[in-house]
């Protein structure tokens, strides 16, 4: 299957969630909020938050094994490295006020300003990152 329409349906499946948790629950998909309330351990904020994460990480653990080729190639710079730059994106989250599933699938939907201007970095830093590292404009 071709990477767009992998793209395409992963857009569609992460805008359904979103519009699904926002009519069920009634709160935006936004998963560092989901990560600092589900840690906080108070039982009813944490409960059906808990259950959202365990979800995100067993699908993550059985996709290699169900589809191999969704992970086709592996970071060279080991699970350091790989830590390192998932605790800077957490904390670059707090720092937005929200993460890119929040700001970016439900403040945009919603034309929240804020999230306007949060996305629009998030996409330059990407695309600045991917630049600097060696992976040109195209």
């Amino acid at each position: 299957m071709h990477d767009y329409v992998l793209g395409l349906i992963g857009g569609v499946l992460l805008g359904l969630a979103a519009l699904v948790v926002r009519l069920g629950i009634g709160v935006p998909l936004g998963i560092s909020g989901f990560l600092s309330k589900a840690l906080s351990f108070r039982p009813k904020v944490a409960d059906w938050r808990l259950a959202f994460l365990a979800g995100m990480a067993l699908v993550a653990l059985l996709l290699p094994s169900v589809y191999p080729v969704a992970i086709s190639e592996v970071p060279s710079g080991g699970l350091g490295l790989i830590a390192l730059a998932g605790l800077l994106v957490g904390a670059g989250a707090r720092f937005a006020g929200g993460c890119t599933s929040g700001h970016s699938l439900c403040g945009m939907g919603n034309l929240e300003g804020d999230s306007i201007v949060a996305t629009v970095v998030f996409i330059a830093s990407g695309a600045a990152t991917v630049f600097l590292m060696g992976g040109g404009l195209g």
